[in-house]
């Protein structure tokens, strides 16, 4: 028996990887989180399933529903929104598991700062203007922050910062953010990025928070960065018609062997 980690990806009940979608089908236990994960990703569980929503559950109840289902000799899939290496809760379940000796798999998913940045149109590492992304958060009521990550911090990097579980929060990032990005720095609101009622505001440090509808109080993610929007940027040296290819493979299949000494 064994527990399956999916991640069920930002909404959209397409954008679930096959892998993920093909053990969903193979397991005849389902548990998902149900607040986030669109019931329409359910339809790939077997007939006569067990489904169980673990939105009301604690974490014993979840790792009793495992156990129960070891006991029987059956495997389990266990759903998570987005994808699992941020914000999931994933590393607690599997602490136990390894402590029950239950084998489990991870499957990624597409995770929600991609949905966003692609609903956007954007690319969020644009040359000159930014070339890397930073996934954090403000503090709530389920983890505080480590004393070093402070938006401060990262907003003096000029990295293109997504922050996520934060909308709450907006007049703290602004505050904190405007003295590093100044405040015409463009910032991006996708509310439920990939789900039938996204919703996108386009703003600036100063003017986001009277943009913002008054609704949105979650399930948003915040978009901060030069990078957002931006026009007039320097153009990759990467297809660049002298840029040197000797260590670009002319296929994904193509073996390190057949190309390293090649002249591309």
């Amino acid at each position: 028996m064994t527990v399956h980690f999916i991640g069920a990806g930002p909404g959209a009940p397409d954008l679930l990887t096959l892998r993920g979608r093909d053990l969903i089908a193979a397991c005849p236990v389902c548990l998902y989180a149900g607040s986030l994960v669109p019931e329409a990703v359910l339809g790939h569980c077997p007939d006569g399933a067990r489904i169980v929503n673990t939105a009301p559950l604690d974490l014993d109840a979840i790792i009793a529903e495992i156990v129960a289902a070891t006991e029987k000799g059956q495997d389990v899939a266990r759903l998570h929104s987005g994808d699992l290496s941020v914000w999931s809760a994933m590393g607690e379940q599997i602490r136990r598991l390894k402590a029950l000796e239950i084998p489990f798999t991870v499957t990624p998913g597409v995770p929600s700062f991609a949905a966003a940045a692609a609903a956007l149109g954007a690319e969020l590492t644009l040359p000159g203007v930014a070339q890397s992304v930073v996934l954090t958060r403000t503090s709530g009521r389920a983890s505080a922050m480590p004393s070093g990550e402070t938006l401060a911090n990262f907003g003096a990097t000029g990295a293109t910062l997504a922050l996520h579980l934060s909308v709450q929060n907006l007049g703290h990032v602004v505050e904190d953010l405007t003295p590093f990005y100044g405040p015409d720095c463009p910032v991006a609101v996708v509310f439920r990025a990939s789900w039938p009622d996204e919703r996108i505001q386009r703003g600036t440090l100063t003017t986001i928070e009277g943009l913002l509808a008054d609704d949105i109080k979650r399930t948003a993610l915040i978009l901060v960065g030069p990078a957002i929007g931006a026009e007039g940027f320097t153009e990759s040296r990467l297809y660049a018609a002298d840029y040197d290819r000797r260590y670009r493979p002319q296929s994904a299949d193509s073996p390190w062997s057949e190309w390293r000494h090649g002249d591309d």
